[in-house]
């Protein structure tokens, strides 16, 4: 007999907290770069960037994963990673101009996923595979890096290289999963269910 154990209701909740934390600082992060606030928009960002970390860790380690959790986390990651974009546009601009193929397959593959998970399940995917909890830390990484230390091209190869795979993953999933589905693994793990059955 497993015993089930009660969290305190502000554990309970914390990680939903702190997702939509990081989605009210979406609009603060764009007024900032649209008034050219470089310092402030850096100091907002960088929390925002850890509590991606911090949710998903609290609600796998206490068990606290939900649906709701996986949508709106999924969500506030999306907006935060568009005003992160927009962020590096303003001001590095010099980083997407000089690797604006790298950027560009980066940043549109990842639309285009969200774009297909829409049209098919009316939401974003929300897989949460393991590649894409990789791609959100290297890209967090190199995002945060750059605004606090400047620009370091292998950490701009590395989490754009592992975001055009991740997200050909995720295209893969969408293809593959008729109905929706929170917290896919991965393909190989899906594809092993198939098998399986």
């Amino acid at each position: 007999m497993t015993e089930v154990v009660s969290h305190p209701a502000w554990l309970r909740h914390l990680p939903n907290v702190l997702s939509g934390a990081r989605a009210l600082a979406v609009p603060v992060l764009f007024a900032l770069a649209l008034l050219e606030r470089e310092a402030a928009f850096t100091w907002v960002l960088i929390p925002a960037l850890l509590s991606d970390i911090v949710d998903g860790l609290v609600a796998r380690v206490f068990s606290l994963q939900s649906r709701l959790g996986a949508i709106l986390d999924s969500v506030a990651d999306t907006l935060l990673m568009l005003a992160s974009v927009y962020g590096v546009w303003v001001f590095h601009p010099e980083v997407i101009r000089d690797h604006a193929w790298l950027c560009g397959a980066a940043v549109g593959l990842w639309l285009v996923e969200d774009l297909v998970a829409l049209l098919r399940y009316r939401r974003l995917s929300s897989f949460h595979t393991y590649a894409s909890k990789v791609v959100a830390n290297l890209a967090g990484l190199f995002i945060g890096w750059l605004f606090l230390f400047g620009f370091d091209p292998w950490l701009l190869y590395v989490a754009a290289g592992a975001s055009i795979v991740a997200s050909l993953e995720e295209l893969a999933l969408l293809w593959l999963l008729p109905q929706w589905r929170a917290n896919v693994r991965g393909v190989w793990w899906v594809l092993s269910e198939r098998r399986r059955r």
